[in-house]
């Protein structure tokens, strides 16, 4: 990974002060866009949510791969420096691709939340929750066993936590009833460590939480995946020291409720959302 984008930045050079591309099928990703922001206040991030072709978990490979490279070609008319798959799915199916095909670095979410939930757990006993599409790549699972063969894991499809996400609801009787049903086989599996295999599902950590009990650790990938950017951003001089406004992308015309919600998962203002048509690339 590391000769790959060593030959991407030195084969079109990226300057320090360029931002960070960041893309999701929605708004999930933007809780990779608040790690980053915690970890690295000073990079200026351009983001885009393909919030018209959610959800990306029940479509094809292909068809994942399609739209995560065009969303890449967008994202480098922007002059980033970096890119960030916050889709797991994307991650899942398209980030070999992308990392051959793009004009700069790309880092998806799944091995560091990977490589932090080995060094996490006690018992050898993960569990992966995760969208359809993520959880049948067994993406998670290839990742942690290369990693430690002795991890034992189960990987359970939560459909329908990322439209829930998406309306806005993170608890109540609803969400905890289905958190439920779907964490039951994980409890009777006695897992110690809990991944959370879609950028969505941060902002249901407390019901989470609460389900699967204190005795088990939650690991965050967008937290990870922050912290490994840093270290590459490092490694290569890349650190900006000269922060921009971040900018905000969409695919369809629901920006009142991308920037209501969006509000939500940053914990701040944003301005600048636009939507863009995304067929064009």
């Amino acid at each position: 990974m590391i000769k790959q984008e060593s030959k991407n930045l030195h084969s079109k050079f990226h300057g320090k002060f360029q931002p960070i591309g960041v893309f999701d099928s929605g708004l999930g990703g933007l809780t990779v866009v608040r790690a980053i922001q915690k970890k690295l206040p000073l990079e200026t991030i351009v983001y885009f949510g393909d919030t018209a072709r959610i959800p990306y978990g029940n479509k094809s490979p292909e068809v994942i791969i399609k739209y995560s490279q065009q969303i890449i070609r967008f994202l480098e008319t922007k002059n980033v420096k970096y890119i960030v798959v916050a889709c797991n799915t994307s991650t899942a199916w398209a980030l070999k691709h992308l990392m051959r095909t793009s004009n700069v670095p790309v880092l998806g979410v799944i091995n560091p939340g990977a490589c932090k939930a080995v060094k996490t757990t006690k018992n050898g006993r993960i569990g992966v929750i995760g969208t359809l599409g993520t959880v049948n790549s067994h993406a998670y699972q290839k990742s942690i066993q290369q990693i430690s063969s002795k991890i034992v894991l189960k990987e359970i499809p939560c459909p329908l936590f990322v439209p829930l996400v998406e309306e806005g609801m993170y608890s109540g009787n609803i969400v905890c009833h289905i958190a439920k049903n779907y964490l039951r086989q994980l409890i009777q599996f006695r897992i110690d460590t809990l991944v959370l295999g879609c950028t969505h599902y941060p902002l249901l950590k407390s019901v989470l939480q609460k389900v699967v009990g204190k005795g088990v650790t939650i690991i965050d990938s967008a937290d990870e995946t922050a912290a490994v950017l840093k270290i590459k951003l490092e490694e290569f001089g890349l650190l900006s020291h000269q922060k921009r406004a971040d900018n905000y992308f969409v695919s369809d015309f629901l920006t009142q409720q991308f920037q209501r919600l969006a509000q939500q998962f940053l914990r701040q203002k944003i301005q600048h959302i636009q939507k863009i048509d995304i067929d064009k690339y």
